[in-house]
């Protein structure tokens, strides 16, 4: 019997090209520090910083279903990591930002045994709720500088690693050598964001999610481990958060309670650029995040008019185009720079008593 080999595929024309693209476009963003300005360069930076925290949100919300309004307490928790590994226990900057993300991860475990006890509305507010306490404890850390905070002393900046190599190959002072390497470990970092959790949505992994996110009953009827999943994606967003987190205030070089766990900067802010991308894709982040760096760029300097535009253009695309701008371009189009959605592709003649099959 002559049977015909299928295989399921999620590569696409426009994904390969899109591969292609994007290692362009990674090598020309490491080089843009030997002829940008150090305005450029910053820019840069708020741009990959906000799309990792965006990134993460959506999988939390936009692929797990799980919709946090608590997202500054991994920012904040991460931060601080840093700055007391720097201060109290002399560890390098660099070395720090990855006991931001274990720190968050370690804050993300009880907050997930409370937290997913709650449905809906309610998670969101527990979440909030976590955030806030963490904010007071944090406040009462007077190592750090308490309530009013406090600054990444000299000593430790000038021994970060890497930054006396940036100094002398760009010729620079050590505060724009600073910017230049916390750019490159943006850029790192936003690279291995999209990519682990493109990676991640191609998987097994991935599908079950999906599942979990659409009717969790169903799919713990066909054999998925909901609980499980859920506990995956919400302690990998908070590990990426809180890294995050370490690496925007390492590059600011100071912090306070209030400004590590802001909920507009943080979560309010994260929330739009999703929603407005399109929730739920990588791409929508994407987007996202270049409108609402040009919103900020525009209208920064009037006041209450810069909230204002932010909460209009909201409102417009929820009303008219739902699934963000990107879900428009998508739906018009039909073009995906990074598919998920699985294709069966194949139907050559296999030989006798020949099958193959990939789930």
């Amino acid at each position: 019997m002559r049977t015909h080999s299928y295989t399921v595929t999620t590569r696409t024309r426009t994904s390969v090209v899109t591969a292609i693209a994007a290692v362009i476009l990674v090598i020309a963003a490491a080089l843009v520090p030997a002829f940008a300005g150090r305005g450029l360069i910053q820019d840069l930076f708020f741009i990959f910083t906000m799309l990792v925290l965006a990134q993460f949100w959506n999988l939390l919300a936009g692929y797990g279903g799980l919709v946090s309004v608590g997202q500054q307490a991994f920012v904040g928790f991460g931060a601080y990591m840093v700055f007391g590994a720097a201060i109290l226990w002399g560890w390098n900057p660099v070395a720090a930002l990855l006991l931001s993300g274990v720190g968050s991860l370690l804050i993300a475990i009880p907050t997930a045994y409370f937290a997913f006890r709650l449905q809906g509305a309610y998670f969101a507010i527990g979440t909030w709720v976590v955030a806030e306490v963490v904010r007071l404890l944090v406040a009462q850390w007077q190592a750090v500088g308490g309530g009013t905070g406090t600054s990444l002393p000299r000593d430790a900046r000038a021994a970060t690693w890497g930054l006396d190599w940036v100094q002398s190959a760009f010729d620079v002072r050590a505060s724009a050598a600073l910017d230049i390497l916390a750019y490159w470990l943006a850029l790192a970092l936003v690279v291995a964001t999209i990519g682990g959790i493109y990676w991640l949505l191609r998987t097994k992994r991935g599908l079950a999610l999906a599942a979990v996110r659409d009717n969790m009953e169903a799919a713990k009827s066909v054999g998925v481990d909901a609980a499980r999943m859920k506990w995956a994606v919400f302690l990998i967003a908070a590990f990426g958060t809180g890294i995050a987190g370490g690496l925007i205030f390492l590059q600011n070089g100071r912090i306070s309670p209030d400004s590590a766990f802001s909920v507009i900067d943080w979560t309010a802010f994260v929330i739009f650029i999703v929603v407005i991308g399109g929730i739920g894709t990588i791409e929508g982040p994407i987007i996202g995040v270049l409108v609402f760096f040009a919103l900020q760029t525009l209208f920064a300097d009037y006041g209450s008019w810069y909230l204002i535009a932010l909460g209009l253009l909201g409102i417009i695309i929820m009303l008219f185009a739902p699934r963000g701008l990107w879900g428009l371009i998508s739906d018009k189009s039909g073009i995906q720079l990074f598919p998920i959605r699985r294709r069966l592709s194949g139907g050559k003649i296999a030989g006798q008593n020949d099958t193959s099959r990939e789930d």
